[in-house]
């Protein structure tokens, strides 16, 4: 049985579209129907229906479908019990990132990997929406949020601090707020979405419902929009750590921290077994960026 009919078939059962399942494995959808209809004359039944609208499985399918993500879990752990390739990764890794985050913390640390792994292709895509990685047929996503699906095995590579922030010049004209509840005086700039800010006292956690005259849903646009003076806003320290060195903001309400337990993750389907070329991927990183991380130091 050919493993790459096998994986071609997983794949559709994620996306339920022939030309998607190819496109993620390289393949045209003529060649990809080709190698489906293989797949079910080897088998000598249908899995598929398929209408000029949709594909879908049939019940053949569904009862085939975890044996084939069986087999393909074993020929990987098979490849990797031999050891080929555990120091010297080969092939192509698909990662999804945040776009700021991937374009000031992942690009420029690319060609040091690269050279450190010379056999490794990436394909990476840079997007701020939260990406299906089974359906985008991504090894691995790159995420700055809290965690709620419980299907993905994540490893933490770095922790994601979130400050207040505001421009000098801002203060000088508006004042500093001392206490939480000031806050709710000042202009704010948010993500949509994220206009309750949450902060940690002595007394508990204060939630204050902002003001302001600009909401986004471009981190860097929002932290632009502080170093303008448009008001205060919450960015995380990777983001704003060279605008703070340089005087372009000031932290405010040092003396409460935010109410967030985000961190940056590195997250992976577990139906799959952590690969050579993830596995190098996430060590590298954790130690590229640091404990503390860098833009913390």
């Amino acid at each position: 049985m050919n493993i790459e009919h096998l994986k071609l078939f997983v794949q559709l059962a994620a996306t339920y579209n022939i030309s998607k399942a190819g496109q993620n494995m390289g393949l045209s959808p003529a060649v990809a129907s080709t190698y489906l209809n293989k797949l079910e004359t080897e088998l000598g039944t249908r899995l598929l229906n398929r209408t000029t609208r949709k594909v879908s499985l049939t019940e053949a399918g569904r009862t085939f479908l975890p044996h084939a993500e069986e087999v393909l879990a074993s020929v990987e752990a098979a490849r990797i019990a031999v050891g080929a390739d555990s120091t010297n990764p080969s092939g192509t890794l698909r990662i999804t990132a945040p776009a700021s985050f991937g374009r000031m913390h992942l690009v420029p640390s690319l060609k040091d990997f690269l050279n450190a792994y010379p056999d490794l292709k990436l394909d990476l895509r840079l997007s701020d929406n939260i990406v299906d990685l089974v359906e985008g047929g991504f090894d691995i996503a790159i995420r700055n949020s809290k965690l709620t699906d419980s299907t993905l095995i994540a490893r933490k590579l770095a922790p994601d601090k979130r400050i207040i922030c505001a421009a000098p010049d801002y203060l000088k004209q508006h004042g500093t707020p001392q206490t939480p509840q000031e806050i709710a005086d000042h202009q704010c700039i948010n993500l949509v979405g994220l206009e309750t800010w949450v902060l940690n006292s002595p007394e508990g956690q204060v939630s204050i419902k902002t003001n302001g005259h600009l909401r986004t849903d471009s981190g860097e646009a929002m932290r632009d929009a502080c170093v303008g003076g448009l008001g205060l806003s919450i960015n995380a320290t990777w983001s704003v750590y060279q605008h703070l060195k340089r005087g372009e903001l000031v932290q405010v309400l040092a003396d409460y921290s935010l109410a967030s337990d985000t961190a940056i993750w590195a997250v992976f389907p577990s139906s799959r077994l952590l690969a050579p070329k993830v596995r190098v991927f996430i060590d590298y990183f954790a130690g590229f960026f640091g404990e503390p991380p860098y833009w913390d130091q």
